[in-house]
């Protein structure tokens, strides 16, 4: 189980307690950056490698999709998604796989959690550079149940926790924070030429620790907070919605 996987499975154990069942459905192989991918184009292979616990050929959102309609018994209470090795704050949300599996989940009515581990610095040297989520994990989520997951007509509510690049003990807090935005996108790309003349492009991302305005997640995780964003999978920029109608008359 990768270390990040392993972190939420113990979060979730604690939040279930003795009465409550933790599945997991999780990829098998590394989905960095494919965001809410679903492989509607092709069958994905399943595996169980332990009671109630399965790896899924496929994408994070495709995961939310056998569980939900497959592998688990019954509808989850809660769906939690990560712990993700990197952050998932400003543009890098719309990237994110571990946002898109929460998000797939929110649209099926399920409530859920995506969540993350800023790295940078002051924890990618600590034995566990996970310690943060590890230590604070429950808090913050539990915090995001106790706020509900209130729906607004069609499109309901999920929650985006990432884990400031700190040491457990040096996480000053909590904040409720809008998403950032770092101004210059978060991927670039380079080209290389091969000795044969061909040119490969390469992407990468670009600098995480990059200043945004206060009162965002980024800016609230390299001041050494944990960051809670309530967000929808509804993309409209409804405050432009008048101004487009005054236009067309």
């Amino acid at each position: 189980m990768a270390p990040g996987l392993q972190v939420l499975h113990d979060l979730a154990i604690q939040l279930a307690g003795p009465e409550g069942e933790v599945w997991t459905v999780a990829p098998q192989s590394e989905q960095s950056g494919v965001g809410h991918c679903i492989s509607y184009t092709k069958p994905v292979l399943v595996h169980q490698y332990a009671a109630r616990k399965f790896a899924v050929e496929g994408s994070p959102a495709d995961c939310i999709l056998a569980g939900l309609n497959d592998l688990l018994p019954q509808r989850p209470d809660l769906v939690l998604s990560g712990v993700n090795k990197g952050n998932n704050s400003a543009e890098n949300t719309v990237y994110s796989g571990t946002i898109g599996a929460a998000m797939e989940a929110a649209l099926a009515g399920v409530p859920s959690i995506a969540l993350s581990q800023f790295y940078g610095p002051q924890n990618t040297d600590l034995d566990n550079s996970f310690e943060a989520s590890a230590g604070h994990g429950v808090a913050a989520i539990q915090a995001c149940l106790d706020a509900g997951f209130a729906r607004a007509e069609d499109y309901a509510l999920f929650y985006n926790i990432n884990f400031p690049p700190v040491p457990s003990a040096a996480v000053l807090g909590m904040k409720a924070v809008k998403q950032g935005y770092r101004g210059d996108g978060a991927f670039g790309a380079h080209a290389t030429n091969a000795p044969n003349g061909r040119k490969f492009l390469f992407m990468h991302g670009r600098p995480q620790q990059a200043p945004t305005q206060d009162g965002t997640d980024a800016a609230a995780n390299l001041d050494g907070y944990i960051s809670l964003t309530p967000m929808r999978a509804d993309l409209t920029a409804h405050d432009q919605l008048a101004n487009l109608a005054r236009i067309l008359g």
